[in-house]
């Protein structure tokens, strides 16, 4: 794989006309992801045995995607080794995959990864930012929060919006915008 890096690669998963932010997991040339049961994003899987990772450097759809559906016209249709999968338009690349479930609790399901195809469609340099790293981070504990108001939670994505503030650009700060209407 060229595309994930050792580590949790953040992408936005898409299935079945389902996008959400997600955390692939790829060590030793091993990629996986865990997912929480009750989600679309779950439920296709297990459904369809695919997903596709899209690299998005957009920090106002990881926000998006995170509490709400994206419109049918927001994906493409790919053929990638006989099965028809979606994709999100507009991303700088994307990385199909079977998905296997290895194992499954009452509230999370632990998915293997085998890469099919992966696609570069444009290439940009995006320098490191700490307001978009940041967003990702405080969307990661507001999905958390809305469920469970611990203000633990809280008070990381108020460290997260601090940061935002101060790094961030104007997608940055607008992703901040809608992430805290998302929470209260």
């Amino acid at each position: 794989m060229g595309l994930l890096r050792s580590g949790i690669n953040e992408v936005i998963a898409t299935t079945s006309f389902n996008a959400a932010p997600m955390g692939i997991h790829y060590r030793e040339g091993k990629a996986g992801m865990v997912l929480f049961t009750g989600s679309h994003t779950a439920q296709n899987i297990e459904r369809d045995g695919w997903v596709v990772a899209n690299f998005v450097y957009d920090p106002v759809l990881y926000v998006k995607t995170a509490f709400e559906d994206l419109p049918h016209d927001a994906f493409l249709e790919e053929v990638v080794g006989g099965k028809k999968m979606h994709r999100l338009a507009g991303t700088d690349a994307w990385a199909a995959f079977t998905a296997t479930i290895e194992r499954k609790t009452s509230n999370t399901m632990m998915v293997r990864l085998v890469p099919e195809t992966e696609v570069i469609e444009e290439v940009a340099l995006h320098p490191v930012n700490r307001g978009f790293n940041s967003i990702i981070d405080a969307t990661v504990h507001a999905t958390r929060y809305r469920e469970n108001r611990n203000p633990e939670l809280r008070k990381l994505i108020e460290y997260h919006a601090g940061i935002v503030k101060k790094c961030g650009g104007k997608k940055e700060l607008a992703a901040l915008e809608m992430l805290m209407k998302y929470i209260e």
